[in-house]
């Protein structure tokens, strides 16, 4: 039985160009006399606020937590706080309450919109405005999911429509998205998984994650109940999917979340249940996935319960969060994306890591440890992919998403 309900998929586009909401601009710096020594003091005074080469320090850049807020030990909405993107310190700036269990948040690609799940029984999407001017996000609004336990939701690359995969209804749905304001419209859509039959100690589908492939010409939806992944096209007048193909793991795999290389051609999905990790080969005209062998989570024997697989940009290295092992496992891409080495595992300095998330330059990457209530965060050596801790977790109550700008 699965332990965890949510997914991952990154911000793309929109979270390089959203450069607005920053909370901490440069210094002025105060003229010292004339004297040649106090001169000099000053000079290396200033080098030293400034980095190296003087360089001055980049700004604060925004950051979002999602959480449980019907949880012993959770929230009371979707958190904010900035972070250095040089050295990864987070800082609290306060919280946009009013939304119920938002445990995903994604961005749309223009930057100006931000959107949660409302992981519950009758499950909602909630939408918020974002300004450029560093004002708090504003609530627009929330439409009913369609679906049980909503647990994901991603923007399709056009800005126009939002999808949502729904855990306890084994569901996935399309909301409108207004083009000025961001805000959704009433659902255009929604699709049950009832074939093939739920696999072996599920209970029946859960959908665990929704994304559009990067050539945009289809919708995978991974339900980790029915060991599939479902292959749609999206009508993009009518908002509505039309299933086209469907892509079965082994039985008892329980597939979770899925993300692809750069270059299109081949996907990673990371299985909770079994946990392995498994490259799937992605036909781009079919949409078809044609998954590959299982591979290890180097976690060793016992409960693991990976979560979620990020790529670099560039293709080379690939990071799986493992929650059981309280881990980061990092490997090696090769064969222009068809193959996965594994280098390490290394700990992830909290417990039950349930989502991962780069920095828009690839720099640092953010573990969200549910169960330790923190947010640990590491640099990324470009060159060997290596991990290395940045400094104190930052806590956090109950942190299931992290999502830096």
């Amino acid at each position: 039985m699965s332990t965890g309900r949510d997914g991952a998929s990154g911000a793309g586009v929109g979270r390089r160009r959203f450069l607005g909401l920053t909370a901490v601009g440069a210094a002025g710096v105060a003229v010292g006399d004339a004297s040649p020594a106090r001169g000099r003091q000053e000079r290396r005074d200033r080098q030293e606020r400034q980095g190296p080469a003087g360089r001055r320090p980049r700004a604060e850049r925004p950051l979002f937590l999602g959480t449980y807020t019907s949880k012993a030990g959770g929230g009371t909405g979707i958190g904010l706080a900035t972070y250095d993107p040089a050295q990864g310190r987070i800082t609290a700036t306060g919280v946009v309450t009013g939304v119920a269990d938002p445990s995903y948040l994604a961005l749309a690609p223009s930057g100006r919109a931000l959107y949660a799940v409302d992981e519950q029984e009758e499950g909602g999407l909630t939408a918020l405005g974002l300004s450029p001017g560093g004002a708090p996000p504003e609530v627009l609004g929330t439409q009913p999911a369609g679906g049980a336990g909503p647990c994901h939701l991603s923007v399709h690359p056009s800005g126009r429509w939002l999808l949502s995969a729904h855990y306890l209804s084994g569901s996935v749905a399309v909301h409108p998205v207004d083009p000025r304001s961001g805000a959704l419209g009433a659902r255009t859509d929604l699709v049950v998984h009832t074939d093939p039959p739920p696999g072996p100690g599920q209970d029946g589908p859960h959908a665990h994650q929704i994304i559009t492939t990067p050539d945009g010409r289809h919708v995978l939806a991974v339900d980790l109940g029915n060991d599939t992944v479902y292959t749609y096209r999206l009508d993009e007048r009518a908002g509505r999917l039309r299933q086209v193909s469907y892509a079965t793991l082994r039985p008892g795999a329980g597939p979770r979340h899925l993300t692809f290389h750069p270059s299109g051609a081949f996907a990673y999905l990371a299985n909770e249940v079994d946990n392995t990790v498994v490259v799937c080969g992605y036909e781009r005209w079919s949409g078809r996935l044609t998954p590959g062998a299982p591979q290890s989570t180097g976690t060793g024997a016992g409960t693991n319960y990976p979560a979620q697989i990020l790529v670099t940009r560039n293709g080379r290295f690939a990071y799986l969060a493992n929650r059981g092992h309280n881990s980061l496992t990092r490997y090696a891409v090769e064969a222009a994306g068809a193959r996965l080495r594994l280098l390490d595992a290394v700990p992830v300095g909290g417990d039950f890591p349930r989502q991962i998330a780069f920095s828009p330059d690839e720099r640092l990457l953010f573990a969200a440890n549910q169960k330790s209530g923190s947010v640990t965060v590491f640099s990324v050596d470009p060159d060997t992919g290596t991990l290395a801790g940045t400094g104190v977790p930052f806590a956090a109550p109950m942190p299931v998403c992290v999502l830096p700008l």
